[in-house]
C-alpha cells in the first residue's frame, strides 16, 4: 500500500517562488537597485540631504551639470542628493505600511476564515465599514486630524489598507479550512491555533504576497499625494511628493526641480507593479 500524495495546497509560496519568471526578476532587480541606492545614500550622495544648515542663494535653480547632476532647487540644494535621500523616506513608508496593514489584515482574515460563524460576520462587517470609504479619501481625512509628519502618513495609510488584506485572506482561509487535511488534523485532536499556524496560514499567503508586492507602488503614490497636499512630510525632510509640490510652479522654466522627483515616483511604482505581476503570473500556475 503506497502512501497518499501530499495535497497540492501544502506546497507553500516560498517553494513555489523557486521558479520565478523573467518579469518578476526584472521588477526585483529594478527595485533592488532603488533599495540599494536608498541604503547607500549617505555615501553616494554628493551633498547633504538638506543642503546643510544654510541656504545657497548663489547656487539656486542651477540646471543639471557635472557638479549637480539633477540641478539645484530654489534654495541651492542638490536635487540628486535629495532624490536619493527621498528614496529612504518613501521606501520606509512603503515597508511600514505594508508590514502593519498586512500583519493586521492577515491575522484578522485567517481568524475570520477559520472560525467562521459570528466571528467571521463581526470581522467582515467591520471590514466593510472601512471599505465603504475610498482609501485615499479616508487617508486624507485621517492625515488632516493628525500632525503632518512621516509617521502620520504611515498611520493614515495603514489604517485604510488593512481591510483589503483581511477580506482577501478570509476568503482563502475559509477555503483552506474546508480541506480534508485540515479536517484530519481536527480529528486527531490538534489544537486550533496549531492548525492555523501550520496549515491554514501558510496555504493562505500566496495571494497576500502578490497583493503586497502590487500595493507597494500604490503606497508610494498615496504617500506622495499626502505630502504633496501638505499633510505628510515637511521641510527640510527629503520626500518625493513634497519635492514635486515645491517645484510644480517652476515646471515651465526650471523643469528639473519637479521632473526628477516625479520620475523617481514613477520608476519605483513601476518596479513594484512589475514585480507583483511577475509573482502573480508565477504563483497562479
Amino acid at each position: 500500500m503506497t502512501a497518499p500524495a501530499l495535497p497540492e495546497l501544502r506546497r507553500t509560496p516560498l517553494r513555489r517562488l523557486a521558479g520565478v519568471d523573467r518579469l518578476a526578476v526584472a521588477g526585483g532587480v529594478l527595485l533592488g537597485i532603488i533599495v540599494l541606492a536608498a541604503l547607500l545614500a549617505p555615501w553616494i550622495a554628493p551633498y547633504p540631504e538638506d543642503g546643510g544648515s544654510a541656504t545657497h542663494p548663489a547656487e539656486s535653480l542651477l540646471p543639471p551639470s557635472g557638479a549637480h547632476w539633477f540641478g539645484t532647487d530654489q534654495v541651492g540644494r542638490d536635487v540628486f542628493s535629495r532624490v536619493l535621500f527621498g528614496a529612504r523616506t518613501s521606501l520606509l513608508i512603503a515597508v511600514a505600511v505594508l508590514a502593519v496593514s498586512g500583519a493586521v489584515g492577515v491575522v484578522l482574515g485567517v481568524v475570520a476564515g477559520y472560525a467562521g460563524g459570528w466571528v467571521r460576520d463581526v470581522i467582515m462587517r467591520v471590514t466593510d465599514v472601512f471599505l465603504a470609504f475610498p482609501a485615499l479619501l479616508l487617508s486624507l481625512a485621517l492625515a488632516v486630524v493628525l500632525q503632518p509628519s512621516v509617521t502620520t502618513v504611515i498611520v493614515a495609510i495603514a489604517i485604510t489598507w488593512w481591510p483589503w488584506y483581511a477580506r482577501l485572506t478570509a476568503s482563502v482561509a475559509a477555503s483552506v479550512a474546508a480541506r480534508g487535511f485540515v479536517d484530519a488534523a481536527r480529528c486527531l485532536g490538534v489544537p486550533a491555533p496549531l492548525i492555523v499556524l501550520r496549515h491554514v496560514l501558510p496555504n493562505s499567503l500566496t495571494p497576500v504576497l502578490v497583493q503586497l508586492s502590487l500595493d507597494g507602488g500604490g503606497v508610494i503614490l498615496t504617500a506622495a499625494t499626502l505630502s504633496y497636499l501638505g499633510l505628510g512630510a515637511h521641510e527640510p525632510t527629503p520626500e518625493w511628493g513634497l519635492m514635486v509640490h515645491r517645484g510644480q510652479s517652476l515646471f515651465t522654466t526650471d523643469w528639473w526641480v519637479v521632473t526628477f522627483p516625479g520620475l523617481a515616483i514613477l520608476v519605483t511604482a513601476f518596479a513594484f507593479n512589475v514585480l507583483g505581476e511577475g509573482l502573480r503570473a508565477r504563483l497562479s500556475r
